[in-house]
């Protein structure tokens, strides 16, 4: 098995579990706020770095 598909096993088992274990509100706060307060901590080198390998990968 890949690393990443190792990542996105444990990712799902991750969410699932949060979904069980928390109220569903809390659950959208975390599964939405957790990535939002990341992408917001990058610097605008790092965040123009991110835009452009995404819009690479979608153009290729």
């Amino acid at each position: 098995m890949s690393k990443n598909t190792t990542w996105l096993i444990g990712g799902a088992a991750a969410v699932i579990l949060a979904l069980w274990l928390l109220p569903w509100w809390l659950f959208l706060v975390v599964v939405i706020g957790i990535p939002v307060a990341g992408y917001l901590m990058l610097d605008p080198s790092q965040r123009r770095k991110l835009r452009n390998r995404r819009n690479r990968q979608i153009g290729q």
